[in-house]
C-alpha cells in the first residue's frame, strides 16, 4: 500500500513541473496531424432503415463533435412538412423533432445535403441522409442529377428539387412536392426513397416555402417523365500498396440507382405583375411614371381641371420612354400647366388582376410638386420669354442645352459617336453637323455621321455608327443652331477632337466551333467577371472577334434557337431555355496578335466546362485563384449592339476538369467534395436525351 501512495505524491509534483516547463517554453504547441475526415455515423434511434416507426423524435450520433450549417435552409424532410421540424446539433448528437403527424405506410427521409461538418476543422459530411418507414416496407429508389443556372452554368446551391407522381402539368403550380431534396455546393442532388413508378421532376428556389412553383420564382424542368430503377452492376476496384504499387484488383457487385445523370437548368420566366409602381413630379415641367412590367401599350392620361381640362397628355407634354415602355417620362411643354402646383390626371392603364389577367383600370393621380419652393413671379416672367405657339408656351429659359459627346481623347476603332441630351431633342439639323480629319496639319471635311435615336421613344440618346480610319485624328462639330430641344433652346457650338486607335493596339480572335450540328449560335467574349464584352454570330462554324483590347478573356456560346441574336429564357413545361456552352480555358490576347482556337462544345461534360476562375458558386472548401479587379472596356458587337450591356451604347452597366461528387446512392456515410464525379463524361440527360 505504501508504494502506490508514493506514486500519488509524485504525480502532482510532476504535473506541476510540466506546467512550469510549459510556461517557460515559447515554442508552438505540438499537435497531431490535421483531421481531413468528415464526421462518421455511429448509431441512431430509430436505426437507419427502420420500419413500423411510430415516434417523431430522431437522435443521430457521430464519432466527433459536429455543427450544423444553416439547418433551416439546408436540411429538408420528405414528405414535405407543413410545420417546420425542430433540428439541433449539440456535441456528437443531432436531434430532429417532426412536428407534423406521421403519415401511415410512408417512407420518411431527412436529407442533410452538406449541412453537417465537424466542429474543429469544418470537414463536410456531404450527401448524408437518414430514412425510416411508418409501415412494414421502406422505399429505396432514387433519381440523381445536377442543377445549373441556364444562362451561365453556375451550380445551383441550395435549390429545392422535387418530384410528382401526379403527371398533370398543373401539379407544380398547385400541389406540394411529394418527395424533396436540396442541391449541394456543386449543384448535385439525389431525390431518395421513391416508390416504383413514373415521375416528373422540377427544381425551384421556393422563396415562400410552399413547396410548389409560383410564377416569379426560378424553375427548372425535365421535358419527359422519369422511371427510377435499381440494377446490379459489376464494379472493379484497385488496391494500392503503401509505396503506390498495385496490390490487388477485385470485382464486386453493386446496386446502381438510375437515372443518375439528370441535368436541370433553371431559369426565370421574368414574369412581373403589371401595375403602377410609382409616379412623381420631380420638377415643375416633368412627370414620371414607373410600371411594374414591360408593356406594348402606353397608359392613357388626360388632364382633370385647369386650362387643359379633358385633353390628352400628348397635347401638352412630350413622352420620353424606355424601349419596354415601363419607365415613362413626360416633359410638359405648356407653361400654364408648368405653373400649376397640383396637376390632376385621369389615368387608364393595364393592371394584373387577382386572376392573373390584364384588364383596364382607371385611377385619379394627384401630381404635386414637392420639395421645391415656388417663385411664381420669376416663373411667370421666365415662362413668357421665348417661343409662344398657340396654347403651347416655353418653359423657363436656360442659357444653353447641355449635350454630352461620347467621343473624346482616344477612341476605339469600332465605337460610334453617341450624344446624350439634358432634355428631349426636338430638331437636329444634319447640315449643321460636321466631321473633319487631320492630314498634314490641315483639317479636311469628311462624310457626316448619320444620327438616329437609340430607340423610337428615346429622345435623350442619339447614336451614329461610323467607319473610322485607324490612327487618325478627327474633329466633330455642331453649329450653334444645329440642335434644339422641345423648349426651343439650342445647344450652342459643340466641338470635340479625338484620335482613333491604331489596329496594332488590338488583338483578333477566331474560334473554330464544332458540335453545333447545323444549329444557329451566338458566341460571347467574357471578362473575368463573366460579363459579355463582345457578341458575334457563329458563321460557317467560326466566331470571329476583331479589334479586341488586349487582356485575359473567356468565352461562351448559346444556341440561338429563334435566331434573334440574343439569349432567351424558357417557359415552364413548354420551352427550355436556350442551351449554353463554355470554352473551358482562359484566352490571353496580346497587342497585335491574331489568335486561332478550336472549340468542340461537346468535348467536356457541362459541369466541367466553365473555368474555375470565373465560377462564382464555388465549394467552400475548394481553393482556386482569387478574382482580380478588372475594368471592362467599352465594346460593340457585330450586330451593332454595344457590349457589357448589349442594349446600351452609352456604356451604362446594368477551367480545368475538377473532381466533384458525393455518394448519391448511400443514405449515410456520404462522400465528400473531393471524390470522383458520378456524372463522368458520358453526358447528362436533358429533355429525354443526352446533353453533354
Amino acid at each position: 500500500m505504501k508504494r502506490p501512495q508514493s506514486y500519488m505524491r509524485i504525480l502532482p509534483a510532476a504535473a506541476l513541473g510540466l506546467v512550469l516547463g510549459a510556461c517557460a517554453s515559447m515554442g508552438r504547441p505540438q499537435g497531431g496531424e490535421r483531421d481531413f475526415d468528415p464526421p462518421r455515423f455511429v448509431r441512431s434511434n430509430p436505426a437507419p432503415g427502420s420500419v413500423n416507426v411510430d415516434r417523431s423524435r430522431i437522435i443521430i450520433n457521430f464519432d466527433e463533435n459536429i455543427q450544423l450549417d444553416d439547418p433551416m435552409n439546408k436540411i429538408v424532410v420528405s414528405p414535405a412538412q407543413k410545420n417546420t421540424p425542430q433540428i439541433s446539433g449539440v456535441g456528437h448528437r443531432v436531434s430532429i423533432e417532426l412536428r407534423d403527424s406521421l403519415i401511415p405506410n410512408t417512407t420518411y427521409t431527412v436529407d442533410f445535403t452538406d449541412a453537417i461538418k465537424d466542429l474543429n476543422e469544418g470537414n463536410l459530411l456531404d450527401g448524408f441522409s437518414f430514412d425510416f418507414s411508418t409501415g412494414p416496407e421502406i422505399d429505396t429508389l432514387s433519381i440523381s442529377g445536377m442543377v445549373f443556372q441556364a444562362e451561365n452554368l453556375e451550380p445551383a446551391q441550395g435549390m429545392l428539387v422535387g418530384v410528382y407522381s401526379n403527371l398533370s402539368d398543373t401539379a407544380i403550380r398547385t400541389l406540394p412536392f411529394e418527395r424533396i431534396t436540396k442541391t449541394n455546393q456543386l449543384g448535385q442532388f439525389t431525390v431518395r426513397n421513391l416508390k416504383p413508378g413514373t415521375y416528373r421532376i422540377y427544381a425551384i428556389n421556393d422563396v415562400n416555402r410552399d413547396f410548389h412553383w409560383d410564377r416569379s420564382e426560378d424553375v427548372a424542368f425535365f421535358d419527359t417523365t422519369l422511371t427510377p430503377t435499381a440494377v446490379l452492376a459489376q464494379h472493379t476496384d484497385t488496391v494500392f500498396s503503401a509505396n503506390g504499387d498495385v496490390d490487388s484488383v477485385f470485382t464486386h457487385t453493386v446496386t446502381e440507382f438510375k437515372p443518375d445523370n439528370v441535368l436541370l437548368t433553371w431559369f426565370n420566366e421574368n414574369y412581373k405583375a403589371q401595375y403602377l409602381m410609382d409616379r412623381a413630379r420631380p420638377e415643375a415641367n416633368r412627370i414620371t411614371m414607373n410600371m411594374g412590367a414591360p408593356s406594348d401599350t402606353l397608359p392613357l392620361l388626360r388632364m382633370l381641371g385647369g386650362s387643359r381640362h379633358g385633353e390628352s397628355i400628348e397635347r401638352w407634354a412630350v413622352l420620353n420612354s424606355s424601349p419596354t415602355r415601363d419607365t415613362l417620362e413626360y416633359w410638359i411643354t405648356d407653361s400654364a400647366v408648368i405653373r400649376q402646383d397640383t396637376i390632376l390626371l385621369e389615368a387608364r392603364y393595364l393592371r394584373t388582376d387577382t386572376l392573373d389577367r390584364l384588364s383596364w383600370t382607371t385611377d385619379t393621380l394627384v401630381m404635386n410638386l414637392r420639395g421645391k419652393k415656388r417663385d411664381r413671379k420669376n416663373e411667370t416672367e421666365r415662362a413668357t420669354k421665348g417661343k409662344n405657339d398657340g396654347d403651347t408656351a416655353t418653359v423657363p429659359e436656360v442659357p444653353l442645352m447641355k449635350v454630352t459627346v461620347s467621343s473624346h481623347g482616344s477612341v476605339d476603332v469600332y465605337a460610334p459617336i453617341a450624344l446624350t441630351f439634358e432634355r428631349p431633342l426636338s430638331r437636329l439639323d444634319t447640315s449643321a453637323v460636321h466631321l473633319e480629319i487631320l492630314e498634314d496639319s490641315t483639317w479636311y471635311e469628311v462624310e457626316r455621321p448619320a444620327f438616329r435615336p437609340l430607340s423610337a421613344l428615346d429622345l435623350l440618346h442619339y447614336v451614329a455608327p461610323y467607319e473610322w480610319e485607324p490612327g487618325q485624328k478627327y474633329r466633330f462639330t455642331v453649329d450653334s443652331l444645329g440642335m434644339t430641344d422641345i423648349y426651343g433652346v439650342n445647344s450652342g457650338t459643340i466641338s470635340e477632337e479625338f484620335t482613333v486607335k491604331n489596329l496594332n493596339e488590338y488583338a483578333n480572335l477566331s474560334l473554330a466551333v464544332t458540335g453545333l450540328d447545323g444549329r444557329p449560335a451566338v458566341a460571347e467574349l467574357l471578362s473575368r467577371q463573366d460579363a459579355p464584352v463582345r457578341r458575334v454570330p457563329v458563321i460557317d462554324g467560326h466566331a470571329v472577334f476583331s479589334n479586341i483590347t488586349p487582356g485575359d478573356y473567356f468565352a461562351r456560346l448559346f444556341i440561338d434557337a429563334n435566331g434573334n441574336g440574343k439569349y432567351d429564357t424558357g417557359i415552364l413545361d413548354s420551352i427550355q431555355p436556350e442551351e449554353v456552352y463554355y470554352y473551358p480555358k482562359k484566352i490571353a490576347l496580346k497587342k497585335n496578335w491574331d489568335v486561332d482556337q478550336t472549340w468542340d462544345i461537346n468535348e467536356l461534360p457541362i459541369d466541367q466546362q466553365k473555368p474555375m476562375e470565373i465560377k462564382k458558386n464555388k465549394p467552400k472548401n475548394s481553393t482556386g485563384p482569387q478574382e482580380d479587379e478588372y475594368e471592362d472596356d467599352q465594346y460593340y458587337d457585330e450586330f451593332g449592339n454595344p457590349a457589357v450591356d448589349p442594349d446600351d451604347p452609352f456604356g451604362k452597366r446594368k477551367g480545368k476538369n475538377r473532381d466533384s461528387n458525393y455518394n448519391r446512392n448511400t443514405s449515410f456515410g456520404g462522400g465528400g467534395l473531393n471524390g470522383n464525379s458520378g456524372f463522368g463524361t458520358g453526358g447528362r440527360m436533358r429533355g429525354g436525351g443526352v446533353y453533354r
